[in-house]
């Protein structure tokens, strides 16, 4: 088996959050699911386990952090092209997250923000390396 990644999030509320990831284009898994976690698959080998507080609470050895004011982390999701990041972005919107700041150009590179019901922070973008400065 080939590595893999969890990225483990406490939610208040498994169905809307299941529905909001839905939205942004991760499908579920229901082998790795249940009435306390859900298994959001991005792709091959990457995973989001959105699991209850109280599920969280069993994995953790300190509180969770309150992620609608503090940032606990920046989760990243890469795109095969700007139209793809403003789609996500789009339903990720429709679906009740919220965008915290304007698109940022870097040139090589356009990124978008959004957060989920809970705060939790995912950065989209689409990377064009032809255009990355050389010197």
């Amino acid at each position: 088996m080939g590595k893999q990644i969890f990225i483990n999030l406490a939610v208040t509320n498994l169905q809307k959050s299941m529905d909001f990831y839905t939205a942004l284009g991760f499908t579920n898994n229901p082998q790795f699911s249940d009435d306390s976690g859900k298994c959001m698959v991005w792709s091959e080998n990457i995973f989001v386990m959105l699991l209850s507080h109280e599920k969280f609470s069993s994995f953790a050895t300190k509180p969770i952090a309150d992620t609608k004011s503090s940032v606990a982390g920046l989760f990243s999701l890469s795109l095969d092209s700007l139209d793809e990041v403003n789609n996500m972005m789009a339903n990720g919107l429709k679906a009740g997250g919220i965008e915290p700041s304007e698109m940022k150009d870097y040139g090589f590179m356009q990124q978008r923000t959004i957060e989920d019901f809970d705060g939790h922070t995912w950065e989209i973008f689409y990377m064009d390396m032809s255009k990355f400065p050389t010197e």
